[in-house]
């Protein structure tokens, strides 16, 4: 499966800072909600390839597994805290279903991943399918939409470097 990204690639004019998505040098962490494992596990594919193209070493990464998209504040905020890592990623799945779950459980994992990186200074990107059907997950997950795995490290190294850079 061929992961596809939407991000441009940073460019900046004389005196803007853009960080750089040369993730040599860099830890990354990535976390992984099973729930949907499904769709989690091609976010993953496509993490793992953005990590190759991106030049993070195997022995610079750290992959951990969570029981749900709900989870990931919590992991992520131990993640960050532990000073093992630059910057991480989280990916997980929401598909709306039959009641309003899917609205807390995105909206609480949203936020709790902004919180996160916000108290400890580590970048978190948020990559978290939050959609209104499986079809939609699989387009988003290495389908005609990308693969928002590749998106999220992308994210989480040009932050790190950025933050270096501030």
């Amino acid at each position: 499966m061929e992961a596809t990204h939407r991000l441009p690639a940073p460019s900046s004019k004389e005196g803007e800072l853009v960080g750089s998505q040369d993730g040599a040098g860099l830890r990354i962490g990535l976390l992984v909600a099973r729930f949907n494992e499904e769709i989690t596990k091609r976010l993953l594919e496509g993490a793992y390839e953005a990590l190759e193209r991106l030049r993070v070493r195997e022995a610079d990464r750290r992959v951990a597994w969570v029981p749900g998209a709900f989870e990931l504040p919590l992991a992520a905020g131990a993640l960050a805290r532990s000073g093992r890592v630059d910057a991480v990623a989280c990916l997980g799945c929401v598909i709306r279903g039959e009641t309003a779950h899917d609205l807390y459980v995105g909206s609480e994992c949203a936020r709790g991943l902004q919180q996160v990186q916000l108290e400890t200074g580590v970048p978190v990107a948020f990559g978290v399918l939050t959609t209104g059907s499986f079809d939609q997950a699989l387009e988003r997950s290495g389908g005609s939409h990308g693969n928002k795995g590749y998106e999220a490290v992308l994210t989480a190294v040009e932050m790190a470097n950025l933050l270096r850079e501030l």
